[in-house]
């Protein structure tokens, strides 16, 4: 029976690892848990970076998958719930990078698609002016939600009615991953390449 106890140690010890393994990753003092729960589905944090604009620390952000990922192919077909959390690290005027935004998704995808997705975009764009602006430290999320459409939600509160088009939320993720992302080190670092 005393032999069995090194055993069941050793076992408990491999059980419990992969607990110890999954650390959070703390990103220009902002903190993203290595897994977290959205709409009752447990998502992995697949990457997350910087965002600079030439030496300025512009927000931090972090991608959250049901799997990981490694391609942008992969996020865009990813299954299930997916969120991209994003912290500022500097003062912004919401309606700015409501602008912003809307040229990120432009720049990634052709005219057509594009001018689909113009009332929506006009209509988040219009979120981000009403909120006025995001100081450091605020945060926002825009969630996948199957079922629901995309939600996008300013420090934890959902703002306005979930847009139902699957396309606007792959639109919404090419800004980081697309082929003309807002930061290619941020475009790695969310897909998990280390730099």
């Amino acid at each position: 029976m005393n032999s069995m106890k090194p055993w069941l140690l050793a076992a408990a010890l491999m059980i419990a690892m992969p607990a110890a393994l999954a650390q959070s990753v703390n990103l220009g003092g902002v903190k993203y848990e290595e897994a977290t729960e959205l709409r009752g589905a447990r998502v992995l944090l697949n990457g997350a970076g910087i965002r600079y604009k030439l030496v300025v620390k512009v927000y931090a952000a972090g991608l959250y998958l049901t799997r990981k990922a490694g391609t942008v192919d992969e996020v865009l077909a990813a299954p299930g719930p997916k969120r991209m959390q994003i912290t500022m690290l500097r003062d912004i005027e919401s309606a700015e990078l409501g602008k912003l935004f809307t040229r990120g998704v432009e720049d990634n995808m052709d005219k057509g698609a594009f001018s689909k997705l113009v009332p929506g975009l006009m209509r988040m764009s219009q979120l981000f002016t009403d909120i006025k602006k995001l100081n450091a430290g605020d945060s926002f999320a825009i969630d996948w939600v199957p079922g629901t459409g995309t939600v996008i939600s300013v420090k934890g509160v959902p703002q306005g009615e979930p847009f139902k088009e699957p396309e606007f939320f792959n639109a919404l993720m090419r800004i980081w991953l697309g082929p003309v992302p807002a930061d290619y080190k941020l475009k790695d670092a969310l897909l998990g390449h280390s730099g």
